[in-house]
């Protein structure tokens, strides 16, 4: 078994979604609507005869090539890959091309409307609700937002599990701020 364009087709018109059929190509094209992306347009591809499925957001952000802060906004994207289920992310160096991506075999199974709507959806909502806003103020910062995230996280942790022991550090961290100035 393996899953064709008219089927992928048929599980849009279910939804009532516009899309572009380009049989040649083995791709559907088609745009969803976003707060964080301009035109958000979503690749559906079809590999292997059928057997791999890919979705895609092309060019989903600009920029990067030459940008000052690509190696944060690069590591921003792989720690998102990490965070995520499905989500990767492409970068090409030959034009700075960054696309987001699911894809998956489908080999010797049948792709079910559910399972597509879970990787379309998926794609979407983590592009659009965490992935975007985070890489824009890595893009306007150098920093990302999650690291700080983490570090006030961390202080919360040890504030409850520790009571005074924030205390103690903030006294030690400021005694070696003054040793270090007086070396």
């Amino acid at each position: 078994m393996s899953v064709n364009l008219r089927q992928i087709a048929t599980y849009l018109d279910n939804q009532g979604l516009k899309y572009s059929l380009n049989e040649t190509d083995a791709q559907i094209m088609t745009g969803v609507e976003s707060s964080s992306v301009e035109q958000f347009l979503i690749v559906i591809q079809l590999d292997e005869n059928g057997e791999f499925l890919k979705l895609f957001a092309p060019e989903i952000l600009a920029g990067v090539k030459t940008h000052r802060y690509k190696e944060a906004i690069l590591e921003t994207m792989l720690s998102i890959s990490w965070e995520t289920k499905m989500l990767q992310w492409e970068y090409d160096p030959s034009d700075g091309e960054v696309r987001a991506m699911i894809e998956f075999p489908i080999e010797d199974a049948t792709l079910t409307e559910r399972q597509f709507f879970r990787c379309l959806s998926g794609l979407v909502e983590t592009v659009d609700n965490i992935a975007m806003p985070r890489l824009q103020k890595v893009m306007d910062s150098g920093r990302d937002p999650a690291e700080v995230e983490v570090g006030e996280r961390l202080l919360l942790t040890i504030q409850e599990e520790a009571p005074g022991l924030l205390d103690v550090l903030e006294k030690a961290m400021e005694a070696r701020k003054r040793r270090g100035n007086f070396s």
